[in-house]
């Protein structure tokens, strides 16, 4: 699995390795399914599992999923919309927020050409766990968020130290329930994802964890404009439990 995602060279591949009909009238296929980055095996990939969730519906018709992954269940609902597309939304596992420590949030400011005085004091730094941790930085101006950059070699050195298999998320607010995002993921050609679905829903916890939404709230993250790959997530964010996040997905030759 590792070298056939190599060789697609995508951020993650995801393998299906077996689909089991429910013993319930309507009740949801279980999907054993495993994700591999073109560098090591992934936890949980929140675009992947959309994106297989998509793909299954279109082979075998939409209703309920539940994925079994690395993380545990995660329950998902596919659905065809009145223009006859289909989109699928999941559930992510019981999120947790943490500090993040002082130094390796300024040693990945550094590592972006960023500055403290960049950063949106209304939303703090921290660690968001959503099925992956997630570094989760939130950008104040807009031009500081469109033009950072920063070296993959380093980043992935810091990212390696740290255990953070998946992005580190940036983010700048456009409005109360609204936000653009770059998660950034330097392995082999990659460096951002053009949406990243883990980070949709660790940003959902995120938001909910120091108070900067009223659940139940409805989100929207733009992201995937600095890549060419323009995409926008919907998340629900309830008061207690896993967050919700929604998307569609585009078949790639």
């Amino acid at each position: 699995m590792l070298a056939l995602a190599a060789d697609t060279g995508y951020s993650e591949t995801a393998f299906v390795l077996d689909m089991q009909e429910s013993a319930e009238v309507n009740g949801p296929r279980r999907v054993r399914i495993r994700y591999y980055s073109p560098a090591a095996e992934v936890p949980f990939c929140g675009h992947a599992t959309v994106a297989t969730a998509v793909a299954l519906a279109e082979r075998h018709g939409t209703g309920p999923l539940l994925f079994d992954t690395a993380v545990g269940d995660v329950a998902i609902e596919t659905t065809k919309t009145a223009n006859g597309e289909i989109t699928a939304s999941f559930t992510s596992v019981e999120p947790s927020v943490t500090p993040m420590d002082d130094d390796v949030v300024d040693r990945l400011l550094s590592l972006l050409a960023l500055r403290r005085a960049d950063l949106d004091p209304a939303y703090p730094p921290r660690l968001s766990f959503a099925g992956n941790v997630h570094p989760v930085l939130v950008v104040s101006s807009r031009e500081a968020f469109d033009s950072f950059d920063f070296d993959p070699t380093q980043m992935r050195g810091l990212m390696d130290e740290q255990g953070w298999v998946a992005t580190v998320t940036v983010l700048h607010p456009l409005g109360a329930t609204e936000f653009a995002a770059r998660n950034l993921f330097p392995v082999g050609e990659i460096t951002e994802d053009p949406a990243t679905g883990a980070a949709a829903a660790a940003t959902g916890a995120y938001l909910r964890a120091i108070g900067a939404v009223r659940p139940p709230a409805q989100l929207r993250i733009h992201q995937g404009d600095h890549v060419g790959r323009p995409s926008l997530l919907h998340v629900t964010v309830p008061a207690a439990g896993g967050i919700v996040v929604t998307g569609g997905a585009a078949r790639i030759a």
